[in-house]
């Protein structure tokens, strides 16, 4: 295998990555609609909860060296059934996911680029997109590496930009009216909790390639601390300047980023914040497209998966899992079903989140002379806590949505028992 790996601040840039995507190009006005300039103790709200469930998977990151993330600590903590369950709810949920997105990057592109819109121009761009990122992936991490680091550069300037200028010409009576009636509502502020933290979702993904980086022990929890912290910032930052620019009429605009923007930049504001969308959904491809296969073959090595997508390249990548990932986004992306299925990605993504949070505390029982490079205060204080928060805030979703996650979850148990009794008993 390669020797390759990615350092701490290529940790922290693909965590990043993992996790702005074009969610923070159209989040604001959604938010403000909802809760008004509540919103942004509402982000504040969801901050506090993302770090504390990040700090879970950050604890335990520095107990494991093995791809899989959330697979690797539920199926340690709780067995091989909950295990597999939750490696494949996400490995699932990530190649719906990066269908979702690879679809998205020609819809963004369609804006400037009408013709990429026809069917014919769609569908070839989806699959050189998918095609060229599983190409690079195959031909080591270290070109991942830099392809990710330079896309996440250039996704991180044009916000950057727009919070350093816009926070100039900020209104401060646009935050006048902070206590409304709506915030009182508390189905405002758990339909506004839920939207904005999918915003935050992806932190959990950067431990999914822990063999992949360099000392991933101690590398991987202060990575995905920094990675929140920085997220936070930006999230918080944006809020506050979209509402110090448009006000009242950021819940009527559907690119608020932009908008504002155009009112302090000019038209070039709006040009930069357009690329930066591209960009930004470009490179959630990168993420992606790295993040994937890693999960697959992490089942794979525990035998609950053919062994094949195992393998690996004289590259040291998996090209079996990546050359899989990729053929079945394709499909999924081409197919058009993406847009129903990806509801699944919403709610399952607490498959990954509660297991974890829990883990903390069994592990802790189970092993209790092994020590994380980063352990959390308070016992299990923050595990407890994120678990009913998180509780909480998936019953703020629809029961359509929470039927379909536990529908993922039913679908893993026949494929479960049957790779058991192919490879597992062998």
């Amino acid at each position: 295998m390669s020797t390759n790996k990615f350092g701490f601040w290529s940790i922290v840039l693909l965590g990043i990555n993992a996790i702005i995507g074009s969610g923070i190009f159209l989040l604001p006005n959604k938010a403000y609609a909802l809760t008004g300039s509540f919103s942004l103790i509402v982000i504040l709200f969801d901050m506090i909860l993302a770090i504390s469930m990040a700090l879970c998977f950050a604890e335990l990151s520095g107990l494991f060296k093995k791809n899989g993330g959330p697979y690797v600590y539920a199926k340690a903590a709780f067995g091989d059934f909950v295990g597999f369950e939750v490696g494949f709810m996400k490995a699932a949920v990530s190649i719906i996911a990066w269908a979702t997105m690879a679809n998205g990057f020609v819809t963004a592109l369609s804006a400037v680029w009408p013709i990429a819109s026809g069917p014919i121009y769609k569908n070839s761009i989806i699959i050189a997109l998918i095609t060229f990122l599983a190409i690079i992936n195959i031909l080591g991490v270290k070109l991942s590496e830099i392809l990710n680091n330079i896309v996440t550069i250039g996704k991180i300037l044009p916000l950057l930009l727009f919070i350093s200028v816009g926070i100039f010409f900020i209104n401060g009576g646009n935050f006048t009216p902070f206590f409304t009636t709506q915030v009182t509502e508390t189905s405002s502020f758990g339909a506004a909790a839920l939207l904005i933290f999918y915003a935050f979702t992806g932190f959990e993904s950067i431990s999914s390639a822990a063999e992949d980086m360099d000392d991933p022990k101690k590398n991987l929890p202060r990575a995905i601390l920094v990675v929140m912290l920085i997220v936070s910032a930006f999230y918080l930052s944006i809020q506050a300047v979209s509402i110090g620019i448009l006000g009242t009429s950021l819940a009527n605009t559907q690119t608020p980023i932009a908008t504002a923007a155009s009112e302090f930049l000019g038209p070039v504001g709006g040009i930069l914040v357009t690329a930066g969308t591209l960009i930004s959904i470009g490179g959630i491809n990168i993420a992606a497209s790295f993040l994937t296969p890693r999960n697959i073959v992490a089942i794979a090595d525990d035998k609950l998966l053919p062994p094949v997508f195992s393998r690996y390249s004289k590259y040291g990548t998996p090209y079996v899992a990546i050359a899989f990932s990729a053929i079945l986004t394709i499909f999924i992306a081409l197919s058009g079903s993406f847009t129903q299925l990806a509801a699944i990605s919403v709610v399952s993504r607490f498959t990954q989140y509660l297991p974890t949070c829990l883990a903390v505390i069994v592990l802790r029982k189970k092993n209790p002379t092994e020590k994380s490079s980063l352990r959390l205060p308070f016992g299990p204080v923050i595990p407890l806590i994120s678990v009913i928060v998180s509780v909480w805030l998936l019953v703020q979703s629809d029961l359509e949505k929470i039927l379909i996650g536990l529908g993922g979850l039913i679908i893993g148990i026949p494929f479960y028992f049957l790779m058991k009794k192919q490879y597992l008993d062998k």
